[in-house]
């Protein structure tokens, strides 16, 4: 216990352990070898080579660093990748070192109150004032403002006559919030304070306020040294992204949910993620320039440390991969076994040898038998010192049609637990951005409902006091949110709810609320559930098929293409509270055009499936949804 060990005159160290810590002295590596790397390549004599890269170094005044914060581009910041740190960074827009030590002592429960007038203060809107002239060298660079500690003590030593010793002594009895204590030390200080020609009436002011701010007030030290790992991992990131950004990856490559956002954020800030591959990719992420990461191959599911070291190590000592029957061959399959191999393919980890997933790995068994053959042949030829086989080179992959984006894309999720090489969201996003007004990274709390729109990553159901609840994580490619479906939505469209399938909301958005650990994050509530036939439904105002003279004999058979998803028709075979949406055909010639609105009893529900079969029979283009 603290206080024991402080009783018998020994001192309590804290050492905490930072995963940060570890990201930096991997980038800061990255950097020296790509150094080393452009030096021999140029040719530069040793003397006068670029002195290695340091942290120490660093200036503390760098614009590009601040200019990154400034603007919310947070993520890898230490301390700053929350949405309320990076809305706290977009309204303070830091510009110096000691802004961003306040910042971190700021973002707590009790001084977070004090944000507001900080940042009004720091930007000229309000008035910095101070009771006593001398009170300015101390609370100057946080704009008036007591935040620290070191604060309060420096004012009850220059303000109250305290010694260093006695104010510490003041300050652990304001954190203690003894009454007894406090009044003493109210004595103490206003005497002290009236001494230093300081007035009563403003001395028990003053103390009031000291009272006050100590209550939550954080060591600056401890702020510093935060703020200090904060400004580096901004610098790396605004000077050497693809170094940090590769190794921010490295550190968390257990945890797809980090990858999946350090990768989508490397694209975003003009980086370029290669793909795995069997014969480029390490173990870990790697730059390869300034603008370009490779992908690491232990970030595949199902792969391990062991399987792809050994990997690599054959890779190295005999050659790059040949083949998938080459690979099967040489690798030691008691460590990259079946799993390891479908995980690679899966992730487009052989895509250089042969495009065709699908064939891969329907080929798979194929070539781990015919490994096990040549190998069992290569021992046998050894006995007789017979060494030339070459039967691999006539091994066929077994001819499979190549697996469609929508598939590839289901593929690189079971492998790396995310969309990589796209998302089946852009296949929608073109049609329903005419009613999705926002983005999911860009969604904020708003009283009335919003309409959001993703694919399902996955749904998890929970009891909770107010019963059953669903919780849906929902990914637009651009960011993953969590929404909270309840018990009577969840049943009345659980048929059709699975992952990788599109989902439109109607929910409320708000915030958790401050005090936990996700206290700055939002709440979403979903009101309404929709698919897209339901959501098509729901906004189209008609559907139109245009003909004109060489596809007017295709009309009669319009009847049959409608009739099972006509409004009488959907009726029977499910109950909707869905609006069918009216069908109108539009017929033009070289000379007129005209328009036909078909009866209400042909009115249809807009599924997928109608609208592939109307536009099969009518081309693409004929077929058009009027919002």
């Amino acid at each position: 216990d603290k206080d024991d060990v402080e009783k018998i005159g020994l001192v309590k160290f804290d050492f905490l352990g930072l995963r940060t810590l570890t990201t930096l002295d991997r980038a800061v590596n990255y950097i020296n070898q790509s150094r080393q790397s452009i030096e021999s390549t140029a040719e530069t004599i040793a003397d006068q080579s670029q002195p290695s890269f340091s942290l120490a170094a660093l200036p503390l005044d760098d614009e590009l660093t601040y200019a990154l914060m400034r603007k919310g581009n947070a993520v890898g910041i230490f301390q700053f990748e929350s949405r309320g740190m990076v809305d706290l960074l977009q309204k303070a827009k830091p510009d110096r070192f000691e802004d961003i030590i306040a910042l971190v002592a700021l973002y707590r429960p009790g001084p977070m109150d004090l944000i507001p007038e900080f940042i009004d203060r720091k930007h000229g809107r309000k008035t910095i004032e101070y009771l006593d002239p001398r009170l300015e060298p101390i609370l100057g660079p946080t704009y008036g403002i007591m935040i620290y500690q070191e604060q309060v003590m420096q004012i009850a030593q220059v303000i109250g006559g305290y010694s260093l010793g006695s104010a510490d002594l003041l300050r652990r009895a304001m954190g203690k919030k003894k009454v007894e204590e406090m009044a003493q030390q109210r004595d103490i200080f206003v005497t002290g304070a009236v001494d230093n020609d300081l007035s009563k009436d403003k001395a028990t002011e003053l103390f009031g306020l000291m009272e006050k701010f100590a209550g939550y007030g954080f060591n600056k030290s401890h702020a510093a040294a935060y703020a200090l790992i904060a400004f580096q991992t901004a610098y790396l990131k605004a000077h050497y992204p693809a170094e940090f950004m590769a190794a921010c990856l490295s550190a968390d490559m257990d945890d797809t949910d980090k990858v999946h956002i350090f990768v989508e954020d490397s694209i975003a800030n003009g980086l370029t993620i290669l793909a795995p591959d069997i014969n480029q990719s390490e173990y870990r992420f790697v730059p390869i320039d300034s603008k370009t990461t490779r992908f690491g191959l232990g970030a595949v599911q199902g792969t391990g440390e062991s399987a792809v070291s050994s990997i690599i190590a054959v890779r190295e000592q005999t050659g790059a991969f040949i083949d998938l029957f080459d690979f099967c061959h040489r690798v030691d399959r008691r460590i990259a076994n079946r799993r390891v191999m479908e995980s690679l393919i899966r992730v487009g980890a052989f895509d250089t040898i042969n495009p065709n997933r699908a064939s891969l790995m329907a080929s798979v068994g194929l070539a781990i038998e015919a490994a096990e053959q040549r190998s069992e042949a290569v021992s046998q030829a050894a006995l007789f010192a017979e060494s030339n086989d070459q039967s691999h080179l006539h091994l066929q992959l077994i001819p499979t049609e190549a697996w469609s984006d929508r598939e590839k894309l289901h593929q690189e999720k079971i492998g790396l637990g995310y969309y990589f090489s796209g998302h089946p969201f852009e296949t929608y996003a073109p049609e329903l951005k005419r009613f999705i007004r926002t983005r999911l990274d860009r969604l904020t709390p708003q009283r009335e409902p919003q309409l959001l729109a993703g694919i399902i990553h996955s749904i998890r159901v929970q009891m909770t006091r107010r019963g059953r609840m669903c919780v849906i994580n929902l990914d637009d490619g651009h960011a993953r949110i969590e929404v909270v479906v309840f018990s009577e939505a969840f049943d009345a469209h659980r048929a059709w709810l699975k992952e990788d399938q599109l989902l439109v909301v109607e929910a409320k958005v708000g915030m958790r609320g401050y005090g936990g650990d996700d206290s700055d994050e939002l709440r979403i509530t979903a009101e309404q559930l929709y698919d897209l036939a339901g959501i098509r439904s729901r906004f189209a105002k008609q559907i139109r098929i245009h003909c004109n003279p060489s596809t007017l004999s295709q009309v009669a058979s319009l009847k049959t293409l409608l009739a099972p998803f006509s409004s009488q028709a959907q009726q029977s075979v499910m109950a909707t509270s869905l609006p069918a949406c009216p069908v109108a055909i539009v017929y033009r010639t070289d000379c007129a055009s005209g328009e036909l609105e078909l009866g209400s009893d042909w009115r249809v529900n807009l599924h997928e499936d109608l609208l592939q079969s109307l536009t099969t029979h009518f081309k693409i283009g004929n077929v058009e949804i009027v919002y």
